[in-house]
């Protein structure tokens, strides 16, 4: 719910959810994304009708529908523009497996670093958690009785466990939560792969893997009891039975078909793997060996993963990048040919930055209202003193290294210093912020160039 003042949310302003849809409209998922990004109209149509085509092809017959393969996506432009964060609510909207990695984390196989094919690995994990807490949810009621027949069993000495009133009086305390302080002694047991760390240290997540493959119906369980309160353990046996009541099996199965069907991987940072000019002193296994690697997954390939086999033909990729030192040409041509659609995002504008701090659900004026509220202040800002900050920001960006929304935080919290470090202050009951305010507080700053205390 939007407030009438553009400037001013009051505390406890109610935010809307996302939408629960199972198949959102191209339009209806660059709504959403208008709801957090400002701008960037292109980008939010590539990915809205990508996303809209994952679903598309579940419709077709099944013969043709293996033959549409996914058009993946690269996100060209400068930091602090969006590019993130059309990523991070593209993931609450997909309501399918999503993965976002890090392209610097990754060298070449064979070397000290996480390897490509681990992203898909989490993105199977992911895939796993997703289809267990669903069916975790649909099972609840029933762990619940169970736990509660089970917590009985602790609570009643075994003389009296045929004493049905006792048992029924023991069951209305126990759920009147009379009895939630009171120490019970649960059993547990688990199975683990001992020193995991150190076997990835010399053959990587596929050694794990195998291991626990060869391993996991020899190696030995660990019980362990544990005292904890009837509170404690309620969650604790709820958790057990509802892990009971759940076929893994199916689990898995389904999970595996969300991550081949609609996965989708964002690969963060992908400019950081390319290099301008060939390297002269050997393989650079940080960049062109990583390109290299990532050509079959992204393409189409069988990953290993512990819960089976993995296929990424229709896996949606979606790469970004500032490419400010290199450009999507210079990476090998063989993987340029694997991302065909390139949507270049704009830098930022100080209307864009106006905009910024108001309008979106997570503003960044809506945010320090919600901090100065919880200590019983109302924090409010003129429209003259929005134009000053973004013209400010916008100023600092021109001068120095261009960081995009970014800028706006240390501008803000420069700006607010001196009320978050005062409060709580019982004479403070709110604090109104206009244009004087913003060019007396950074005036000194802007007037001698002295940025450096805006730099990130």
């Amino acid at each position: 719910m939007k407030s009438k003042d553009p400037f001013t949310l009051e505390a406890g302003t109610d935010i809307v959810p996302l939408s629960a849809g199972q198949a959102l409209t191209p339009a209806q998922i660059v709504a959403e994304l208008d709801r957090y990004i400002i701008g960037q109209e292109k980008a939010k149509r590539a990915v809205a009708i990508a996303l809209r085509n994952r679903w598309r092809r579940q419709q077709i017959p099944e013969g043709l529908r293996e033959e549409i393969l996914p058009n993946n996506i690269i996100l060209i432009g400068p930091t602090g523009v969006g590019k993130t964060e059309i990523a991070r609510r593209l993931a609450r909207l997909a309501q399918a497996p999503f993965v976002k990695v890090e392209a610097s984390k990754f060298t070449e196989v064979g070397y000290v670093g996480r390897d490509v094919d681990s992203m898909i690995r989490d993105l199977m994990e992911i895939g796993v958690n997703m289809v267990k807490a669903e069916r975790t949810r649909a099972v609840q009621a029933r762990a619940e009785v169970l736990a509660e027949e089970r917590l009985l069993k602790l609570l009643l000495p075994e003389e009296g466990e045929n004493d049905r009133v006792a048992r029924q009086r023991l069951k209305e305390r126990l759920r009147a939560g009379e009895l939630d302080g009171q120490m019970v002694e649960i059993k547990s047991t688990s199975q683990t792969l001992p020193f995991p760390e150190v076997l990835a240290q010399f053959g990587g997540d596929e050694m794990i893997i195998q291991l626990q493959e060869m391993l996991g119906h020899t190696l030995p369980k660990q019980t362990r009891r544990r005292k904890l309160t009837v509170a404690e353990a309620r969650r604790v046996l709820v958790q057990e039975e509802a892990q009971k009541l759940i076929d893994m099996d199916e689990v898995i199965a389904e999970a595996k078909r969300r991550v081949e069907q609609s996965g989708i991987v964002f690969i963060d940072e992908i400019d950081k793997v390319v290099s301008a000019t060939p390297s002269t002193t050997g393989p650079d296994v940080s960049r062109e060996g990583v390109q290299r690697d990532l050509l079959p997954v992204v393409e189409g390939a069988t990953v290993l993963t512990k819960y089976g086999m993995v296929r990424t033909d229709h896996i949606l990729f979606i790469a970004a990048g500032a490419f400010h030192k290199v450009k999507p040409a210079d990476m090998i041509p063989e993987l340029q040919g694997r991302f065909p659609i390139r949507v270049e995002l704009q830098p930022l504008t100080a209307a864009d930055f106006r905009r910024i701090l108001v309008e979106p659900e997570n503003a960044l004026v809506k945010q320090y209202t919600a901090l100065l509220a919880a200590e019983g202040v109302r924090l409010s800002f003129t429209p003259n003193a929005i134009e000053a900050i973004a013209e400010i920001a916008f100023q600092v960006n021109t001068e120095t290294e261009n960081i995009g929304a970014r800028r706006l935080h240390t501008v803000m919290t420069t700006l607010l210093e001196d009320v978050l470090f005062d409060l709580p202050n019982p004479k403070t009951r709110e604090v109104r912020i206009d244009a004087g305010d913003v060019r007396r507080k950074l005036k000194d700053i802007v007037a001698s160039k002295d940025l450096s205390r805006y730099i990130l």
